[in-house]
C-alpha cells in the first residue's frame, strides 16, 4: 500500500527517513473568470496568471525543510493525477471563489487516497461544507500548523485546529519563491500588514484578521521584497493589505522612508495597494507613497449613496465629498481603482445612475461593481441571518449574484445592475472615463520603459483591438490624444485598452448571454 494510503489509515509515526520523504503537494484551485482574474487580459502579455498564491507560498516555508515540496497553482497548470499520486499529503487553500474547484480537487484526492490538509479564508470560513477534508488547518497558519505538525510527527492528528487568537506577524517568513516560475505571473503578491480599523458590516477581513493592524518589521519587508529584485523581478509588486495605510503614523515616520531610500538604486518594481478612502485627508501620506514607488491604490467606494454607508457602517466613507477625495488622490499621483456595490437594503431605482454617475465623472477607469453578498462571519450575514434572508453562501464573484433577499425587487435589482455593468464597460464611455482621468492625473513625469511585456501588449492590442476590434476608432483616438497630451502615460493607455477587452468579456460572460 503506498505510503499516501497509509497516512490517511493509519497513525502516522513517521520514523526520521519516513519523515526526511515525506511529500507534500501544495495546490491552488482554479479560479473562475472574474473581474480580478484578468484572464481575458493576460493573453496580450503571454502570462497566465495575474497574482500568484502568497497564502501556500508562505506555507512553503513553514513546512519541515527536509519535506520535499511541490506547488501546483491550477491557474498556470493542470493539476494531473500523476502529481495527485507523487504526494503523500496535499496542502489546499483558496478563497469563497474557489469553491467549485476546491471540491473538485477534494474529490480527487480522496479517489487516490491521499489526505487533504486545507486552510485560508475560504474553509476558516466554510469548514462545515467539506466533510471529505481529513484535516482542516484554520485561522493563521503561523499558530495553528505548527499543532497539526506535531501531532502528525506522534500520528495523533486531529481533524480541526484553530485559533481566537492573532498572530505576531513579524515571525513570517519569507515566501518560498522557488516554488513558482515567476514568469508566469504578471504580478507579485507581498504583505506588509493584517488586519483593518474599520468594521464594515459586509466585509470578513475583521473577523479573519482582526481590527489592530499588524505590522512586520521593515527590515523583514525589505527582505522580501530584496528576495524578488534579486530573482529579477521588475513588474508590478502588489502589496496585498486590506488596508494598508491602517497605521498611517508608522507609514510616514518608518516604512515609507525606507521604502523611498531601498528604491534609490532600484529600477522598476511599482507598486499598486489597497487603502481606505481616509488617504485622501493626507496630502504628505500620498506624496511619500508616489515617491516610494506607489502607482495605483484600490479604495472600496462602494456607493454615493450617504443612507447605505451608514447602513454599512461605513463610516470612513460617510460625510465627505466622495468625488472630490478620489480627485485629490489621483491629483498626488496615484491612480484610484475603486468597488462599487448596489443592492443595500437602503437602494432605490434611482441607485443605478447614480453609480453610473460617480464612476463617469471620477475617472475611475478600473471599477469593480457588484452587487450586495454577504460573507460567514460578517455582522451583514449574522443580522440576515435572524431576519431569515440569507440564500446559502456568496459566489464571491462579481457575476450578478447574491446570497441575500434583498428589499428591491431581485429581478429589478439584476436588471438595473445589469445596465451599470453595459454602461461603464461600453466603448464610448470607458474611453470617455479614460480621459477623464488622464487629465486629472498627476503621474510622475518619468517616462516608462517600453519593455517586452509591454511592446508585446501594444502589439497584440493595436492588431485585435485597433484592426479588427469594435472599439478601434476609440482606440487610436485616446492613443493618438495621449501622444499629444500626456505621452509619458501611453504604456498605461494601452493597459486601460486591454482591461475593457478583459471587463467586456467578463461582463458579457455573466450577464448577456
Amino acid at each position: 500500500m503506498r505510503g499516501a494510503l497509509q497516512l490517511k489509515q493509519h497513525h502516522f509515526k513517521p520514523s526520521r527517513h519516513k519523515r526526511n520523504t515525506l511529500k507534500a503537494l501544495l495546490i491552488y484551485p482554479e479560479t473562475p473568470d472574474t473581474f480580478w482574474s484578468f484572464k481575458h487580459a493576460l493573453k496580450f502579455i503571454r502570462k497566465k496568471a495575474a497574482y500568484p498564491p502568497l497564502g501556500l507560498l508562505t506555507l512553503g516555508a513553514m513546512l519541515p525543510q527536509e519535506w520535499s515540496l511541490r506547488l501546483i497553482d491550477m491557474n498556470v497548470e493542470k493539476l494531473s493525477d500523476k502529481d495527485i499520486e507523487w504526494a503523500d499529503m496535499v496542502f489546499l487553500s483558496g478563497m469563497a471563489v474557489h469553491r467549485h474547484s476546491a471540491h473538485q480537487v477534494i474529490s480527487r484526492c480522496k479517489k487516490a487516497g491521499v489526505p487533504v490538509v486545507a486552510g485560508g479564508p475560504l474553509f476558516t470560513c466554510e469548514h462545515e461544507e467539506f466533510g471529505d477534508v481529513d484535516h482542516l488547518v484554520l485561522n493563521e497558519a503561523e499558530l495553528t500548523l505548527a499543532p497539526f505538525l506535531r501531532d502528525l510527527q506522534s500520528g495523533a492528528a486531529k481533524r480541526f485546529y484553530k485559533t481566537s487568537e492573532w498572530c505576531d506577524v513579524r515571525e513570517t517568513p519569507v515566501p518560498r519563491w522557488d516554488l513558482i516560475t515567476l514568469k508566469h505571473y504578471a504580478s507579485m503578491s507581498v504583505q506588509f500588514s493584517r488586519g483593518c480599523p474599520f468594521n464594515c458590516d459586509f466585509c470578513n477581513v475583521t473577523s479573519l484578521f482582526g481590527h489592530k493592524p499588524r505590522i512586520k518589521t521593515i527590515e523583514q519587508f525589505l527582505a522580501e521584497l530584496d528576495s524578488l529584485y534579486h530573482l529579477g523581478w521588475r513588474s508590478q509588486v502588489f502589496i496585498v493589505d486590506d488596508n494598508f495605510i491602517g497605521n498611517k503614523k508608522y507609514l510616514k515616520g518608518m516604512l515609507l522612508p525606507a521604502l523611498i531610500e531601498w528604491r534609490k538604486d532600484k529600477k522598476g518594481m511599482p507598486f499598486n495597494t489597497e487603502a481606505s478612502i481616509d488617504l485622501a485627508d493626507d496630502s504628505k501620506l500620498m506624496k511619500m507613497m508616489v515617491e516610494a514607488g506607489f502607482d495605483s491604490v484600490f479604495v472600496g467606494i462602494e456607493t454615493p449613496n450617504e443612507e447605505s454607508l451608514a447602513e454599512c457602517n461605513k463610516r470612513q466613507n460617510k460625510n465627505r465629498d466622495l468625488l472630490e477625495s478620489v480627485k485629490r488622490i489621483q491629483r498626488e499621483g496615484l491612480q484610484v481603482q475603486g468597488g462599487f456595490i448596489v443592492g443595500f437594503d437602503s437602494d432605490t431605482r434611482s441607485i443605478f445612475q447614480r453609480q453610473i454617475d460617480f464612476i463617469q465623472n471620477s475617472g475611475i477607469v478600473t471599477a469593480m461593481v457588484g452587487l450586495l453578498q454577504a460573507p460567514v462571519g460578517t455582522r451583514l450575514y449574522e443580522r440576515l441571518k435572524r431576519e431569515g434572508r440569507l440564500l446559502g453562501g456568496m459566489s464571491g464573484n462579481t457575476d450578478g449574484t447574491t446570497n441575500i433577499v434583498t428589499r428591491m425587487n431581485l429581478e429589478t435589482l439584476r436588471k438595473g445592475y445589469a445596465n451599470v455593468l453595459e454602461h461603464i464597460y461600453s466603448r464610448k464611455h470607458y474611453y470617455q472615463r479614460v480621459k477623464t482621468f488622464l487629465k486629472e492625473y498627476s503621474a510622475p513625469r518619468a517616462k516608462v520603459p517600453l519593455d517586452g511585456q509591454r511592446f508585446l501588449a501594444f502589439f497584440r492590442s493595436s492588431i485585435r483591438l485597433g484592426v479588427f476590434g469594435k472599439e478601434r476608432l476609440q482606440y487610436w483616438k485616446i492613443l493618438f490624444w495621449t501622444l499629444c497630451h500626456r505621452p509619458h502615460l501611453l504604456t498605461l493607455v494601452i493597459t486601460f485598452a486591454v482591461y475593457r477587452h478583459h471587463f467586456e468579456r467578463i461582463s458579457n460572460s455573466h450577464l448577456f448571454q
